[in-house]
């Protein structure tokens, strides 16, 4: 299989058939996920597991320990990441802003919840410590309000910008509680990162809370699902049948 490596964006042959790629941008799938499997994962998923990685090679979240943060949690970077931190063991605080999800959420491992609402206020620079670390997808004040709330010496890995690309914060954070901003890019990881990436896929996420995170639908569907996506009504991921 294939994330990345400018696929859609600068290279030709999104929804088709057939593709041509250069052989050093392959994965090998791992036994464990059919290629329906695979694409209901996706590149969210990988980049969720790449987000992952990084925290616990980081070394400041723990099994039972200080709760890990997850934004956007109903979307599928989301969905993934809390599915990967629960069942590894990790307490798992989802940020959403749509309380319809918080079962959905539930059956993926989350043990809290936040409202995304209460991530975009501006606050103090440094703010009560809560976080032992976390995944972000949505940038903007909801990142800069996470840092805030880190613990001292923990880390937020930062994989996405569906809210701002902005980061109107300060280094207090950084510098007076010696928190990480850890950035991951899954368009141009090396094969290492990729392939430790779909390991923890394989070993961690279980394929009936695979199941419950996306839906087949048929090509046709596309202009509507595009519509749905920009609106923020979908939850998890969708797969099309070409």
């Amino acid at each position: 299989m294939v994330n990345g490596w400018g696929l859609s964006e600068t290279q030709w042959g999104g929804y088709g058939r057939f593709q041509r790629v250069k052989p050093e941008w392959l994965t090998r799938l791992p036994d464990a996920f059919s290629l329906e499997q695979a694409m209901g994962i996706g590149t969210a998923g990988y980049t969720a597991s790449l987000c992952v990685e990084a925290l616990v090679k980081w070394g400041t979240i723990a099994p039972g320990g200080k709760e890990v943060l997850v934004t956007g949690a109903a979307g599928g970077v989301g969905s993934v990441a809390v599915a990967l931190l629960a069942r590894a063991g990790y307490p798992v605080t989802a940020s959403t802003g749509r309380p319809e999800t918080h079962e959905y959420l539930r059956g993926l491992g989350a043990t809290g919840f936040i409202d995304r609402a209460a991530l975009l206020e501006k606050g103090p620079p440094l703010q009560k410590e809560r976080w032992a670390g976390g995944v972000d997808s949505v940038g903007g004040l909801t990142l800069v309000n996470a840092l805030s709330q880190t613990v001292w010496g923990g880390a937020i890995a930062a994989c996405g910008l569906a809210g701002s690309s902005d980061l109107p914060g300060t280094v207090l954070p950084h510098i007076l509680r010696s928190v990480t901003l850890i950035g991951i890019d899954s368009v141009m990881a090396p094969a290492g990162r990729r392939t430790a990436a779909w390991e923890r896929l394989a070993r961690d996420l279980d394929p009936r809370t695979l199941a419950a995170m996306y839906e087949v639908q048929p090509f046709e569907a596309l202009p509507d699902l595009a519509a749905k996506i920009l609106a923020g009504r979908i939850r998890g991921r969708v797969v099309l049948k070409i």
